[in-house]
């Protein structure tokens, strides 16, 4: 763990802690070798659109000392961490990808889940990048530019927590918090080759509430099922800013790891290659079973079905639609030519929504989570690809030849279950031929986050996709 020639950006945030507590290790060290790994590569896959190494060093030597005193603050003393530019961060703005954005702020206040990792102990590296207000499956802003793929930089990070993917991907610190309003923490974990968890819906409270509504989650980006468990458990939890959170945890994640493996044996599992619907990606495909042959092997009773609802595609852009029309309510005309051109396109369609339309698609939603509460008392876990094809070309909102010009036409396996409010990871399962990651969806009830991340655990404790580094890396 020591050598020299190793650099404390490869660690995990439990192999970080581990070495905290020994005294091998040295948050200063960790958060300047993160910092060394934004300098080496920040500039060929722009994640970070901001980094304040100065303050991030000063929380590195202040919680060495607290190690060194035998007085650590918290869970994630010491742990270099960054925070997507949708999050409300004190003394950093927070400019959403967007040219509309008054960076003078005054920026005072920590969104909940940033002031829980700051009073946690982490050290907060800085803001990683996010597509305009968040709107899109791919990560490209008028503010910031392009973000890019650790494993090709010709080709997305995914979206809309793109910034976080290549950055923990690359080393740039042990995790990000992202937010998920269709797929935007696991998108980008499939494209990336990491682990992204979107939480049951109000497990982490959000501030100000988002103008998506109950479709955005907060969610931790890391590259072990451990370390989202960890973090998970430090941004869960109730706060009077956000009147849908959940009361306080009673069943954390990290508890539940230490009997994953065994936990599967006899679990009843649902598998799905394609919800019904879905045309996937032979490799994509091929990956997938292979996937569910380790939870076979592992015990668990694996029965190839699907959820049985149709693709609610049209009702969820009625309600992602209606939100982005929300968000930018208060522009006038010079305001909205600012805006990113697909953005603009359906903010004009979500203008023209009606009461009656978006109840209409809210019923849908409460019909789906109706369906998949009788579908997981028979299967507790169902297991579906993250994504249906690999990553693709940087800059675009749909990979050429796409049926659809818009982000949902590519991503039918992530928004339904924000649509249902249930808890979803996504975890590295292969590479493509050509060295692109694929990623495992592991789906479960409300409320069992628990079980999903210690599902995601296992699976990466019986196989070794999580381990490769990204071409840039190598």
């Amino acid at each position: 763990m020591t050598s020299t020639a190793v650099s404390t950006a490869d660690f995990s945030a439990t192999e970080l802690l581990a070495g905290y507590r020994s005294g091998e290790l040295s948050p200063v060290r960790a958060t300047q070798d993160a910092l060394d790994r934004i300098e080496a590569l920040n500039q060929q896959v722009n994640a970070y659109c901001l980094v304040d190494a100065a303050g991030a060093l000063r929380a590195a030597r202040a919680s060495e000392a607290r190690w060194r005193d035998g007085r650590p603050v918290g869970p994630l003393d010491g742990v270099p961490i960054s925070i997507k530019d949708i999050l409300l961060t004190k003394g950093w703005p927070t400019l959403r990808g967007s040219l509309t954005v008054d960076a003078t702020g005054p920026w005072e206040v920590d969104g909940p889940p940033v002031a829980r990792v700051r009073a946690a102990g982490a050290v907060l590296l800085g803001k990683v990048t996010t597509p305009e207000l968040a709107w899109k499956g791919v990560t490209d802003s008028p503010r910031h530019g392009i973000t890019r793929n650790a494993w090709d930089p010709s080709l997305t990070a995914g979206g809309s927590s793109g910034g976080s993917a290549s950055a923990v991907a690359l080393g740039m610190g042990a995790g990000s918090l992202g937010t998920d309003g269709g797929g935007s923490v696991r998108i980008p974990a499939s494209f990336s080759g990491i682990v992204a968890h979107k939480p049951t819906y109000g497990l982490v409270p959000h501030h100000p509430g988002s103008p998506f509504g109950t479709l955005a989650h907060v969610g931790p980006m890391t590259r072990t099922a451990a370390d989202a468990a960890l973090l998970l458990d430090v941004i869960s939890g109730t706060d009077t800013r956000d009147p849908w959170a959940l009361p306080p945890v009673t069943r954390p994640c990290v508890p539940a790891l230490s009997g994953a493996t065994s936990a599967l044996r006899g679990l009843k599992i649902a598998a799905s290659p394609t919800l019904g619907y879905v045309s996937v990606h032979p490799e994509v495909a091929a990956a997938f079973a292979e996937a569910v042959r380790v939870f076979a092997a592992l015990g668990a009773e694996v029965t190839e079905e699907d959820p049985g609802f149709a693709d609610p595609v049209d009702p969820f852009h009625v309600l992602w639609f209606a939100g982005a029309a929300k968000c930018v309510e208060h522009l006038d005309d010079e305001g909205l030519a600012k805006l990113d051109p697909g953005l603009a396109e359906i903010v004009a369609a979500g203008r023209e929504y009606s009461a009656i339309d978006f109840l209409t698609a809210m019923a849908v939603r409460n019909d789906m989570g109706t369906l998949m509460g009788a579908f997981h008392e028979r299967y507790p876990l169902l297991l579906t690809p993250t994504m249906p094809i690999p990553a693709f070309e940087a800059g675009v909102e749909a990979p050429a030849g796409s049926a659809s010009p818009r982000w949902t036409g590519w991503t039918p396996f992530t928004y339904p279950f924000n649509m249902t409010q249930q808890p979803a990871a996504s975890v590295n399962c292969c590479f493509t031929s050509s060295g692109l990651p694929i990623g495992l969806q592991i789906i479960g009830p409300r409320h069992a986050d628990a079980q999903v991340l210690a599902a995601a655990h296992a699976f990466q404790q019986a196989t070794d996709w999580h381990t490769r580094q990204p071409t840039l890396l190598r």
